[in-house]
């Protein structure tokens, strides 16, 4: 059985998928993971996939996308001979699209999560319970599709990881990663770099990660305090950093979930702009920070709709500090 699985957006969204995508690998013969561009990173990581196509999907990227015909009939080429598919999304997405392009290159049997009528172009249409956990939710279609966990539905990365002593300087450090995908989700640099400092003053070695666009906001927390890796490492070796890492102080951005997928304990600042219940860090030991019951509450909002930023902007760093006393292992 050849078995379709499909996660298009985000490096997050694809690591949650994660237990859902095992549970299939563990009785399909073939497992092929979908995803878009921005998910490719965590899609190369997941153990489970046999092989991943890759296609940017107009109805889920966030940026415009054309739509092309040719492009549409090529993919749809692409897409030919499985047996099953599933289709994995968030609670805002709709399987529809996908389901349609499917069912035009063949595909016998699909399960989704939609609350719009599918008509014929859903086999299983799954109806979650409200404000369960993202991994959870896919876990919970993939159960009913007939492939149940085989394990204890963790997140994880494939093993072995790099070694990256040479950049932190061996275990037992605690990582402060400031960047997030929107800034709605961002608590201030310089709260960061206060936070920095005041574990630094403790006793912590601390270490700053970032992507190559935030080398500036890196250097600027980090300052004197902390060892500044902004820019130095791809998605499997930012995975290694942080299973180093004794706790992980972060946003709802996709290397908390990374943090997640090698166990690490999280200090997560969390704008509520979409729910802790379905996005929190998925089952590792977590101190959420940030007021959940702010104006911005379930706005999905990327740029802050509240003057002044107060679901984040009100969290101290020493409220960091206490956090991290709290889940350092």
């Amino acid at each position: 059985m050849r078995v379709l699985v499909a996660r298009q957006d985000s490096l997050g969204d694809v690591l949650l998928a994660g237990p859902a995508l095992r549970a299939v690998a563990a009785r399909a013969d073939e497992t092929v993971l979908l995803c878009g561009p921005r998910g490719r990173a965590a899609a190369d990581l997941l153990p489970g996939p046999d092989r991943v196509i890759e296609w940017c999907a107009p109805w889920i990227d966030p940026d415009r996308v054309p739509v092309e015909p040719a492009e549409v009939s090529a993919v749809t080429e692409r897409l030919r001979g499985f047996d099953r598919a599933l289709i994995l999304t968030s609670f805002h997405q709709s399987p529809l699209p996908l389901a349609l392009l499917l069912r035009l290159a063949g595909t016998p049997w699909i399960g989704g999560i939609s609350e719009d009528y599918p008509g014929s172009l859903l086999d299983l249409r799954h109806r979650p319970d409200a404000d369960v956990p993202e991994a959870a939710r896919m876990t919970a279609l993939a159960t009913e599709a007939g492939f149940p966990p085989v394990d204890d539905g963790r997140l994880r990365v494939r093993e072995p990881l790099p070694d990256m002593s040479a950049l932190t300087g061996g275990p037992g450090y605690v990582v402060v990663h400031p960047g997030t995908s929107v800034p709605a989700r961002a608590w201030p640099p310089h709260r960061h770099a206060e936070a920095v400092r005041l574990l630094a003053v403790s006793g912590r070695r601390v270490v700053v990660t970032g992507d190559r666009r935030e080398k500036a906001l890196t250097a600027e927390v980090a300052g004197d305090h902390a060892i500044d890796i902004g820019g130095r490492t791809d998605f499997p070796e930012l995975a290694a950093v942080l299973a180093g890492a004794d706790a992980v102080v972060v946003g709802n951005t996709g290397p908390a979930h990374l943090a997640a997928a090698v166990g690490t304990p999280i200090v997560s600042l969390f704008a509520p702009t979409v729910p802790a219940a379905r996005w929190a860090p998925y089952a590792v030991r977590t101190v959420l920070l940030g007021d959940q019951s702010a104006p911005c509450r379930n706005t999905r909002a990327t740029v802050c709709p509240v003057p002044g930023h107060p679901c984040l902007a009100t969290v101290e760093a020493s409220e960091v500090l206490r956090a991290v006393e709290e889940v350092a292992r």
